[in-house]
């Protein structure tokens, strides 16, 4: 299975700051936001991930990350020069995914709760046993300012609507969708929207129309968190700071999750803390690579 991660858009919530930085390297507390949906994908064992990017934008990303080998992975850009909606990344990364099955996550998403490897696990193992979409939902407070999913009395998903005024439940989906191979196709015959961009609910209701789209709702004790705007951002900057400030773990760590994945070895990430020693960020990632031979009690997963 291979990765998308869309770090599109201008970001017009968040202007005027966005009018000179691209929304997905805006910090999320003590890292860039980028460093999280990148995280879920590495947590689900994806290492070959494509990031989707304006022209303006992809040189940023590229010194931030680079090709990706110092984390135990393959990275590749492709650009995207103006926003056509989220299932444009699998148009735009057709020639990427080849033959292989896909994971698609959103840039300014951040999702963080015990057991998520797991429920990626889950989602992974489904589509490339089986094919079909494998969509992530959450329950939220205000669903009509999401896509929704309504599901039957035997927990079926029945389709997926967007921006309701009569939400038929309480579960958005989420940013994060596996699909089979056979998406780039189903991707490729969608026809733009009123507002001109390539949705990716119409993606999502051909694999409910198949009777093919699962859905996972993460339980109570997961977050999702859409940092889009102003007051979100702020929301996820001050989430982040209490779970890390009290379980003493990081959230979206790349080189620790490298690391626990098995991507590098303990002394490939005590040189990758070394670079940024003189932040509280570099000395943990070091003395993870220092303890990563030592037992250590189990402590809330850190994604």
């Amino acid at each position: 299975m291979r990765g998308i991660l869309l770090a599109g858009g201008t970001g017009s919530r968040l202007h005027p700051t966005t009018r000179a930085v691209c929304k997905q390297l805006l910090p999320v507390y003590d890292k860039p936001m980028i460093f999280y949906p990148l995280s879920v994908l590495m947590l689900a064992g994806i290492r070959e991930i494509l990031v989707i990017s304006t022209p303006e934008a992809l040189p940023a990303f590229r010194a931030l990350l680079g090709d990706g080998a110092d984390l135990g992975i393959e990275l590749q850009y492709a650009e995207q020069d103006r926003p056509r909606g989220i299932a444009d990344a699998l148009v735009v990364g057709r020639d990427f995914v080849g033959d292989d099955d896909v994971a698609l996550v959103l840039g300014d998403n951040l999702f963080h709760g015990a057991g998520f490897s797991d429920v990626l696990a889950h989602c992974r193992a489904t589509v490339e046993h089986r094919g079909g979409a494998v969509l992530v939902g959450h329950v939220v407070a205000d669903p009509a300012r999401y896509g929704v999913a309504a599901i039957d009395d035997d927990g079926r998903l029945t389709a997926v609507v967007e921006k309701p005024a009569d939400p038929p439940s309480d579960v958005a989906v989420t940013g994060l969708y596996f699909y089979g191979n056979d998406v780039l196709d189903v991707a490729a015959d969608v026809e733009p929207s009123a507002r001109g961009e390539l949705e990716i609910t119409d993606v999502n209701a051909a694999y409910v129309r198949r009777g093919t789209a699962e859905l996972v709702t993460l339980g109570r004790g997961f977050a999702w968190l859409d940092t889009g705007t102003h007051a979100s951002l702020l929301d996820a900057a001050q989430y982040v700071a209490v779970v890390e400030s009290r379980h003493g773990v990081r959230i979206a760590c790349p080189e620790e999750i490298a690391l626990r994945m098995g991507f590098i070895s303990p002394a490939q990430a005590r040189r990758l803390g070394e670079l940024s020693a003189s932040s509280d960020y570099g000395r943990y990632v070091v003395a993870v690579a220092d303890q990563a031979d030592r037992p250590t009690p189990t402590v809330l997963e850190a994604v």
